[in-house]
C-alpha cells in the first residue's frame, strides 16, 4: 500500500476517495467512528510529547497553552510556562497543565517522523500543504472557547475521550486566514453533541462553529488536528496576477486614480480585458504549477536516499515520501515537478515514471533513467 493510500485509510477509514473529495467540496462536518480500527497511536503518544518537552525545540511559539476558564483570552501568556528565551519552563508548564490548561504543540509534523509521513501522504492526494497540531487536555478542562477555523481540519482522537459541540451552518461563509474574527458572532441553530473515542476521526470544514472539552473524571484527551491548508480562489487569482504581470504591460500600466472622480465606467472599461486574461486556461495552469512548485519547495523533501547513495536498487520503486506531479507537455513528454528543479522527461521516460508510480517493473532499457532518479532520491529499493 502506498503512503498516500495508508494516510487516506487511517484518516477516512472506509470512505472512498470520491466520497472524501465530495466531503471536502461541501460545507458539512462528518464523524467517522473507528476510522482507524487499530487507533491513531502509531502517529503519536503522550510519551512522544514528554520526549519533545525534554528538547530545545520545545519553546514558544511552537509551544502554547490554552484555558477557557481564564478571564479574557483563553491563551495562557507564554511567560507563565516558558523561560524568557521561549524555552519550556517544565515545572511551571506542568503546574499549568495540572491546573486545567491544555498543552498545544503546533506543526509537530516538522519534528515527528510518523506525523511527517502521514501529512505527506495526504499532501500527495490533495496537492496542498497539510499540518499537524497537537492538543493534550486534562480532565474537566476546555482549551478554547467556541470558535471556527479558517481551513478544513481532521481531528484524530489518539487517547482518552473528548466531548465536541458543533453548530450547524457557517455564520461567516468560508472564512480564510485573511478573515478577522468578528467578536460578536453568535451561533445559529441547535448544536449537536458527540464524543470522540480513540480511533475516531472528525472532519470539520472551515467556518463551522465548535468547541471541545474533557469531562470531569475522564482520562486526559490527546488528539491531533490535521490542518488542510487549501488555497482560496482569491489566493489563486492573486498568484495569477503576480505571474502575469511580468509579461503583460497592461498590468504594469499606472492606475489613474485622478479619474476616480469621473465615475467607475471608464476605469472598468480599461480593466475588463486585463481581468479576462486572469481566467484563461494558460494563466490558471501557470498558477496551478506555481502552487505545486511552491508546495514541493516549502515542505521537507523526504527523499528516497541519504548522504551515501550507493548503487541503484535492483527492484526500484518510486520513493513513497516524495511529493511530485507529472505534468504533460503540449509538444510531448512531461515536466516532473518535485522538490528539486523541474525535470524535462521524454515521452518514453514519462511512461517509465508513470509505471514506477503504479509499482510496475521497468525494462532493462530504463536502467540509465532509473540511475538518474536514484541519484536524485526519487526512487528507493
Amino acid at each position: 500500500m502506498t503512503l498516500a493510500a495508508q494516510a487516506w485509510a487511517q484518516a477516512f477509514g472506509g470512505l472512498s476517495l470520491d466520497e472524501g473529495l465530495a466531503l471536502r467540496e461541501g460545507t458539512a462536518w462528518r464523524l467517522l467512528p473507528g476510522a482507524a480500527p487499530d487507533g491513531h497511536g502509531d502517529l503519536l503518544s503522550v510519551a512522544d510529547l514528554d520526549r519533545f518537552l525534554g528538547t530545545d525545540a520545545a519553546r514558544a511559539p511552537r509551544l502554547s497553552m490554552a484555558d477557557s476558564a481564564r478571564t479574557g483570552s483563553a491563551a495562557v501568556p507564554p511567560d507563565q510556562f516558558t523561560h524568557p528565551d521561549g524555552r519550556a519552563d517544565l515545572p511551571r508548564l506542568f503546574a499549568a497543565f495540572d491546573a486545567g490548561a491544555t498543552l498545544v504543540v503546533s506543526q509537530f509534523h516538522e519534528l515527528h517522523a510518523p506525523l511527517a509521513r502521514f501529512c505527506r501522504g495526504l499532501e500527495q492526494i490533495f496537492l496542498h500543504a497539510v499540518q499537524a497540531n497537537i492538543y493534550l487536555t486534562p480532565p474537566g478542562a476546555q482549551g478554547f472557547r467556541m470558535h471556527y477555523d479558517t481551513h478544513d481540519v481532521l481531528v484524530l482522537q489518539v487517547a482518552g475521550h473528548k466531548a465536541w459541540r458543533l453548530w450547524p451552518g457557517q455564520p461567516f461563509p468560508r472564512p480564510t486566514r485573511r478573515t478577522p474574527w468578528p467578536g460578536d458572532l453568535a451561533p445559529d441553530g441547535t448544536p449537536e453533541d458527540l464524543v470522540l473515542a480513540p480511533g475516531d476521526t472528525l472532519y470539520v470544514p472551515r467556518g463551522i462553529l465548535h468547541q471541545a472539552a474533557v469531562q470531569s473524571g475522564e482520562a486526559p484527551s490527546l488528539h491531533v488536528t490535521i490542518g488542510l491548508l487549501e488555497p482560496s480562489m482569491a489566493a489563486v487569482l492573486r498568484l495569477a496576477v503576480d505571474l502575469l504581470e511580468a509579461e503583460e504591460p497592461g498590468l504594469r500600466q499606472s492606475f489613474p486614480t485622478w479619474r476616480l472622480a469621473d465615475g467607475p465606467g471608464a476605469l472598468a472599461e480599461a480593466l475588463a480585458p486585463l481581468a479576462a486574461k486572469l481566467v484563461t486556461q494558460a494563466a490558471l495552469e501557470r498558477a496551478s504549477l506555481a502552487l505545486v512548485d511552491r508546495l514541493a519547495a516549502e515542505r521537507p523533501a523526504l527523499l528516497g536516499r541519504g548522504l551515501l547513495a550507493g548503487a541503484p536498487p535492483a527492484a526500484p520503486r518510486l520513493a513513497d515520501g516524495v511529493l511530485h506531479a507529472l505534468v504533460p507537455e503540449a509538444a510531448g513528454g512531461a515536466s516532473l515537478r518535485w522538490a528539486g528543479d523541474p525535470l524535462a522527461l521524454s515521452a518514453e521516460e514519462a511512461g517509465w515514471f508513470a509505471s514506477l508510480a503504479e509499482g510496475a517493473a521497468l525494462p532493462d532499457a530504463a536502467g540509465p533513467f532509473v540511475a538518474r532518479l536514484w541519484r536524485l532520491g526519487l526512487v528507493e529499493g
